[in-house]
């Protein structure tokens, strides 16, 4: 059990971590999110981003909204499904993702401080190892 608890407080302190990051470039730390999961999958529907992000589509949807208000995301009609639109990010949001990306390496090497490089690659190995057991499906 000392794993599970250690696990998610170390979780949602990197979380509580970006957020702040978040912050000071005008975006909240699940936005933050939702642009980086657009730059992976670039095309994305609500519904597989709300499934990816692991939140509801209505919380995705108003995310959105206000990402697409700022500039940083853009819907266009999906010419497979009339009702669905697909997510991209904008070159604002793109630029805006780079930047932040600059915040990580920073709260990484803040976090890892004093973190031996073997230590780093154990840490990774370690935790791919329990997110591959974790979603190995039966």
């Amino acid at each position: 059990m000392e794993v599970v608890f250690l696990a998610t407080d170390v979780a949602r302190l990197f979380r509580k971590r970006f957020d702040t990051a978040a912050r000071a470039y005008g975006v909240t730390g699940p936005q933050w999110r939702v642009l980086g999961n657009l730059k992976r999958r670039p095309g994305a529907t609500q519904a597989t981003l709300a499934a990816d992000l692991d939140v509801e589509a209505i919380t995705t949807g108003r995310m959105i909204d206000r990402l697409q208000k700022a500039g940083l995301v853009e819907r266009r009609p999906d010419p497979a499904d009339r009702r669905a639109w697909l997510l991209y990010l904008t070159p604002a949001g793109d630029e805006l993702l780079q930047r932040l990306r600059g915040t990580v390496d920073e709260v990484m090497g803040e976090v890892l401080g004093g973190f031996a490089e073997g230590d780093v690659d154990q840490l990774i190995g370690l935790l791919t190892r329990l997110h591959g057991n974790m979603t190995t499906e039966d």
